[in-house]
């Protein structure tokens, strides 16, 4: 391998597109998981207190 190949290769890399796609991919599923993660914090804390809230009706006492 000579200088002016490896120059060619290296060129040839840095203009190749194709890695960007599975980067945008890899943002793309990195922000809906952190989304799908706050979702579920959320909605576990309400449930939790919805179903603590059951449990004192049902037992006739206030939380």
């Amino acid at each position: 391998m000579n200088l002016q190949s490896i120059k060619t290769s290296v060129v040839k890399f840095i203009k190749d597109e194709d890695g960007l796609t599975i980067v945008e991919y890899a943002v793309a599923g990195g922000l809906i998981t952190l989304g799908a993660v706050a979702a579920f914090v959320t909605l576990g804390g309400n449930v939790s207190a919805a179903i603590k809230s059951l449990g004192c009706a049902v037992k006739g006492t206030t939380c």
